[in-house]
């Protein structure tokens, strides 16, 4: 016999596991950030999952392909670039919401090698930097587009280096793949950022680059235009409260004034 309560029951159970996979689907902020920000993002996103009980998922990657994919309808509800420009751009497609957009955190440009070397290098106008690599490998990110890179390339240039070091480069995808050369020994220095020397203790910093020689580096943040998780912009605001900021400087970056 057809239990008419039996079948309304079933069909409010289903309604309300509907209601919960979406709203737990819903909490779910989607970061895309740069991948220099790795180590220390996933550390602020473990304290915002116990404070909140929901979840971050981040993707890492150059701040240039991650601004790319936004602009390819990638599902990103924040973005977070190492440098201004490519922020600059995804801004000027009308891709994020422009009252949310804040720079997050700065950071440093330094010269590593793996660790336990006992090179050193000063990096000044026209120091030993070729010497130095022995026509041995440099890493570095894409001085074309990846941020590290096209800051690695400036200074280089202001300390009158460019042109003896360029034969030398091996140029990856972002700066974590140029870090990792180093850590595995397949490049005999590498140029990365401070707070990625921090992250991997298989590499030691053997010089740091005059703040000077390059523009300063900064991570601007923002949601992006067609989110509409409502999380999305608390977990932004959580990131500039003094829990997260030390989280960051802990990784090695610098608090902005």
């Amino acid at each position: 016999m057809f239990n008419i309560s039996r079948c309304f029951r079933v069909v409010a159970i289903v309604f309300l596991s509907m209601i919960f996979h979406a709203t737990a689907h819903a909490e779910n902020v989607n970061v895309f950030a740069a991948a220099s920000l790795k180590t220390a993002l996933d550390d602020a996103a473990k304290v915002w999952k116990a404070q909140s009980g929901n979840d971050v998922v981040a993707t890492y990657g150059s701040s240039a392909t991650l601004a790319k994919q936004i602009a390819e309808a990638a599902p990103a509800d924040i973005f977070i670039s190492a440098d201004l420009a490519w922020m600059d751009d995804v801004a000027k497609k009308n891709l994020i919401k422009p009252e949310s957009r804040k720079n997050l955190v700065g950071n440093t440009l330094v010269l590593v090698a793996a660790a336990g070397t006992d090179l050193k290098i000063e990096l000044e106008k026209d120091s030993n930097l070729a010497t130095s690599l022995g026509g041995e490998k440099l890493a570095v990110g894409d001085v074309k587009s990846v941020p590290a890179g096209k800051y690695a390339k400036s200074a280089l240039e202001s300390l009158g280096l460019w042109s003896s070091v360029e034969p030398n480069l091996v140029m990856q995808e972002n700066v974590r793949s140029a870090l990792a050369l180093v850590a595995r020994g397949e490049a005999r220095l590498g140029i990365v950022y401070g707070s990625d020397a921090v992250a991997e203790p298989k590499v030691q910093v053997v010089a740091n680059f005059p703040e000077t020689s390059h523009k300063p580096i900064v991570y601007p943040a923002a949601v992006i235009a067609a989110s509409t998780n409502p999380d999305a912009q608390a977990f932004l605001a959580f990131l500039f409260i003094e829990e997260a900021q030390l989280i960051f400087r802990a990784n090695g970056f610098t608090l902005l004034k």
